[in-house]
C-alpha cells in the first residue's frame, strides 16, 4: 500500500477526541433531509491529493454534511465547488466538480488536508483537540517530500501553518491577510487566502478572481528555485 494511503487507513480509524467522535457520528446518523436516503461518512477524514505535489491547501476542518457526508475534504459542499471550480481553471483539477469519492476527481500536484480530521460543532475545535490532530498533519506532511508553498484558507489554517512549517523564530509573528505571503523554512512559502465558506464567497469578500489570482500566484512560486 501507498504510504498516504496507509497513514490514510490510520486516520479513519482515529477516536482521541470523545466530542468530536460524538459530534460526528450523531450528525451521521441523524443527517440533514437533502440527503436522509445516503450513509452519511461519519468518521476522520484524511487529506486527499497528488503524493508529488508542491502545493499542499490547508483548510480548518470537515464541514459535517459535506466531507463528514462524503468522505473526502471539501466535497460535497458549496465551499468545495468554489474551491474546485478554481483548482480546475488553474489545471490542478482534471474537472470543476466534486461530489463523492467515487467521482473520478484527480489533482495534479496539489494536497488537500485539514488540521483537524473531524467535523467539529459549530465548526470550532478546542485547543486540546487541535493538539490531539497534530501528529496525523504532520504525518502527511512528513510524506509530501517535494511541498514548495502552502496555502492557507483562513486565519486558522495560516495559524496551523506556521506551527506546522515555522521554527518558532518568526519575530513578529506573521498576520494573516488574503495574499499575505511568507518565507517558510526550507526555501517553502506560505500565502494567506480567505477561506471558501459560504460567509465569504456569498458575501463577496473572497471572488472567483481573487482565488483565481492566488492559484496562479502558486504556480509562479513552483517554478521558481528555493532560494534556502
Amino acid at each position: 500500500m501507498e504510504p498516504l494511503q496507509a497513514l490514510a487507513a490510520e486516520i479513519v480509524e482515529c477516536r482521541r477526541c470523545p466530542r468530536l467522535v460524538e459530534w460526528r457520528e450523531q450528525v451521521a446518523r441523524e443527517k440533514r433531509a437533502a440527503f436522509r436516503d445516503q450513509e452519511y461518512w461519519g468518521r476522520p477524514v484524511p487529506g486527499f491529493g497528488d503524493p508529488a505535489a508542491r502545493l499542499l491547501i490547508v483548510g480548518l476542518a470537515p464541514a459535517a454534511h459535506g466531507a463528514n457526508r462524503t468522505g473526502r475534504m471539501f466535497t460535497g459542499d458549496r465551499s468545495g465547488d468554489f474551491l474546485f471550480r478554481s483548482l480546475w481553471r488553474a489545471g490542478y483539477a482534471n474537472q470543476p466538480t466534486a461530489v463523492s469519492r467515487d467521482d473520478g476527481l484527480e489533482l495534479t500536484d496539489v494536497f488537500i488536508t485539514a488540521p483537524v480530521k473531524c467535523a467539529p460543532p459549530q465548526n470550532k475545535p478546542t485547543t486540546v483537540e487541535r493538539d490531539n490532530c497534530r501528529p496525523w498533519i504532520d504525518a502527511e506532511v512528513d510524506l509530501l517530500r517535494g511541498l514548495r508553498v502552502v496555502v492557507a484558507l483562513g486565519g486558522f489554517g495560516f495559524a496551523e501553518a506556521l506551527r506546522i512549517f515555522g521554527d518558532g523564530s518568526m519575530r513578529p509573528r506573521p498576520r494573516f491577510g488574503h495574499g499575505v505571503e511568507v518565507g517558510l523554512p526550507g526555501g517553502r512559502t506560505l500565502v494567506g487566502c480567505y477561506h471558501v465558506s459560504q460567509q465569504n464567497t456569498f458575501t463577496g469578500r473572497l471572488t472567483e478572481e481573487m482565488l483565481d489570482a492566488v492559484f496562479a500566484r502558486t504556480r509562479e512560486l513552483c517554478a521558481q528555485e528555493p532560494t534556502a
